[in-house]
């Protein structure tokens, strides 16, 4: 395996886990979940799988200056997958809110048939 293939892989790695455990540590934080649901995990391995395949139809072969293996070429690959990582998956975050049916609203109890004004 090639650097550039090494860095695109643990940018795009290291995406998609900041957007699926930030979200999931801010609400245990808050006391909204307990466990870590597959919701997750599905999410993170269907945007790593898509990232990949096209971080590396993108940057089929990265030239990052005149000699290509400088520390700030490499540094900019793993921005640069590193936001396709956690853009992927907050695209597939958003889509699947948008797929999901919305839960009903239920009336309060005792205001069944009464106009809020």
């Amino acid at each position: 395996m090639s650097t550039e293939f090494l860095v695109k892989f643990f940018g795009l790695l290291l995406g998609v886990l900041a957007r699926t455990i930030l979200p999931w540590l801010r609400k245990v934080r808050e006391g909204k979940v307990r466990g870590f649901s597959r919701r997750y995990l599905y999410s993170a391995l269907a945007s790593a799988a898509i990232g990949l395949i096209l971080t590396l139809t993108l940057f089929p072969q990265f030239e990052g200056g005149p000699d290509g293996r400088t520390l700030e070429a490499f540094f900019k690959l793993f921005c640069l997958a590193f936001g396709f990582g956690f853009g992927f998956n907050a695209l597939f975050n958003e889509g699947g809110a948008w797929a999901s049916k919305p839960a009903a609203v239920e009336p309060e109890a005792g205001t069944a048939g009464k106009l809020s004004r």
